[in-house]
């Protein structure tokens, strides 16, 4: 079926039926969504978030902690990263094949919603029973079941940007995965600090808000993939698609590895926080602290990604949006390695905040923006979802080696500079998107 064939608008995408060769539900989508549509995406992205972030940040730890009966940083943080390692590889796995196969799915409910659900409901149970585990190895493959679902849930999420969202929206809808972010994260923590407190409580609660945020997406229209239109799928292809070269989509190159840079500079600078207050600058008061440092940084991300992304749509503009907002995270970790002082540290999260905000919304609809083919977006978005994932994955890791190593935190500041400002000069390479 082309085109063609169809009535003048696509109710599900928005997307013209114009006499062209190019099927509508690949076309680029052209009607605006309502405000109901973003409220729903917006509701089931604090979901996700609550149900990641409240893990990495308190429930996780605090459970390795348990295991190890050790009360010495660098153990309990090499411990944490390994575990978040090993997710990592799941993510490089889970994302891109997440996304190859929903890019052909021929589903009545269309080609995202079932991952959707799907992702949703492995990631849910995963947490449960991750709530269960008293072994190393327990919290190990449980967690990575969790991360696994929380791939295959947000890969057909994001997608669902490139398939509803035009473009001169794009950056405004992203801003409302970013705010969620933040707000997520203080929310998430909160809640099993306070209220569900323990493991199996805490895991438990996380799972059942994920489930009832992202439903009300699932309600909302999806396009329908006929049959016919299905490309067809095999071992070798998923393999081969992993690969995009960066000489024939250079713009996609460089995208690709501004995120991996900025990502991992931004990872550098905040897994460690708490334990640069405790150890590095001796706070008695790290845990409250570290509290005022991601309200401060939460303020800032969500003015930025918000505020930021509808200017970046109205102005036609992403390349300097991503630029500064790098740039920004550079100045921050700069900051912190050289002026080692809470005030300053209070400086810092606002400008890192503000730099993140700012570049989780437009990098966002600049990587949309790039993609090399229409009928694979969801597989080409995977791959960048790769970027923002590993990075988080594997900085606990790293971080904790480096720090160990140099024996402080400046060169675990430092090192995310660069890694900021070598992101900012990759995307300034591209050339296709202003």
């Amino acid at each position: 079926m082309t085109a063609s064939s169809i009535p003048a608008d696509d109710p599900n995408t928005g997307a013209p039926m114009t006499h062209t060769s190019t099927p509508a539900v690949f076309a680029e989508p052209t009607r605006r969504v309502p405000g109901r549509w973003i409220a729903a995406f917006a509701v089931a992205w604090l979901g996700v978030w609550m149900a990641q972030l409240a893990p990495i940040q308190k429930l996780l730890p605090d459970q390795v902690q348990a295991q190890l009966h050790t009360s010495y940083w660098v153990d309990n943080v090499v411990a944490f990263g390994i575990i978040s390692g090993i997710s990592g590889v799941c993510a490089i796995v889970a994302y891109p094949l997440t996304g190859a196969l929903s890019d052909r799915t021929t589903s009545r409910f269309g080609r995202r919603r079932p991952w959707i659900a799907g992702g949703a409901a492995l990631f849910a149970v995963s947490l449960v029973l991750l709530g269960l585990q008293t072994t190393m190895v327990g919290i190990g493959v449980f967690w990575s079941l969790a991360l696994t679902g929380f791939c295959v849930l947000t890969a057909a999420l994001t997608a669902t940007i490139s398939d509803q969202v035009p473009v001169d929206q794009r950056g405004y809808v992203s801003g409302w995965i970013s705010a969620p972010q933040a707000i997520g994260i203080i929310l998430g923590v909160s809640l099993v600090t306070y209220v569900f407190v323990g493991a199996l409580v805490g895991y438990t609660a996380m799972a059942v808000l994920l489930v009832l945020l992202v439903l009300p997406f699932l309600f909302l229209p999806d396009a329908v993939l006929p049959p016919h239109l299905r490309e067809r799928m095999t071992f070798r292809g998923i393999v081969e698609g992993l690969w995009i070269s960066p000489r024939e989509h250079p713009d996609f190159g460089w995208t690709l590895l501004s995120r991996v840079l900025v990502n991992f500079g931004n990872a550098f600078g905040t897994s460690l926080l708490l334990y640069f207050l405790e150890f590095g600058l001796h706070d008695k008061h790290a845990d409250d602290d570290l509290l005022v440092l991601i309200l401060i940084y939460m303020v800032f991300v969500i003015i930025a990604s918000l505020a930021l992304g509808r200017l970046s749509d109205r102005l036609g503009r992403r390349k300097a949006f991503v630029f500064v907002s790098s740039a920004l995270q550079g100045v921050a970790a700069l900051l912190l390695a050289f002026v080692p002082e809470l005030s300053v540290a209070m400086i810092a999260a606002g400008l890192l905040g503000l730099g993140y905000g700012c570049f989780l919304s437009v990098d966002q609809a600049l990587a949309t923006q790039v993609l090399p083919d229409p009928e694979n977006r969801g597989k080409d978005l995977g791959i960048m979802n790769i970027a923002t994932a590993v990075p988080q994955a594997m900085a606990p890791l790293f971080g904790a080696a480096i720090v160990a190593a140099l024996g402080g935190f400046v060169g675990l500041f430092v090192l995310s500079a660069v890694f900021a400002f070598a992101g900012a000069l990759a995307v300034a390479r591209v050339k296709a998107v202003r």
